[in-house]
């Protein structure tokens, strides 16, 4: 059985519906080799390939996404799309009240097309530890764009 692993997103006014876009769903880059390796394979020799991920969010209600490779570059003379994206989300992140700023996370098994979800709100204040009698700074949190593996 493989270990779980956990990836990251900063979420777009895009991601999560604020900009009224005609493009469905978080993209995932072809450079994120390891986010393409965590989620379900999909087969390239067929026109837009598709699997169902089934997330679950921390209060334990399910919610199906659909992840799809649009390829159509490669099977139409007149294709244009060569990209992954994670679609049906939008219902989901609504109802998380995601926003702009916040962050995704998504964890699991590997080509499991099981994970669990979160978002870290943006404005969520570090975790302290008041135990210490002398006060240590804080790290700073810096927000990458893009995905990034959590280690």
């Amino acid at each position: 059985m493989s270990a779980e692993e956990t990836f990251e997103k900063e979420l777009t006014a895009n991601d999560v519906g604020e900009t009224n876009s005609h493009q469905a769903g978080i993209h995932i880059p072809k450079s994120q080799k390891d986010l393409l390796a965590f989620l379900p394979e999909l087969d390239p020799s067929v026109k837009n390939p598709d699997a169902w991920l089934v997330a679950t969010d921390d209060a334990g209600i399910e919610w199906k996404f659909r992840y799809i490779y649009y390829n159509n570059k490669y099977h139409s003379d007149r294709g244009t799309r060569d990209e992954y994206r994670i679609t049906h989300m939008t219902k989901a992140l609504r109802a998380l009240g995601a926003s702009a700023g916040d962050t995704l996370s998504i964890a699991g098994v590997p080509r499991s097309g099981k994970i669990r979800i979160k978002i870290r709100r943006d404005d969520e204040p570090e975790t302290r530890d008041t135990s210490a009698s002398v006060e240590t700074p804080q790290p700073v949190r810096v927000k990458l764009a893009g995905w990034r593996k959590v280690h």
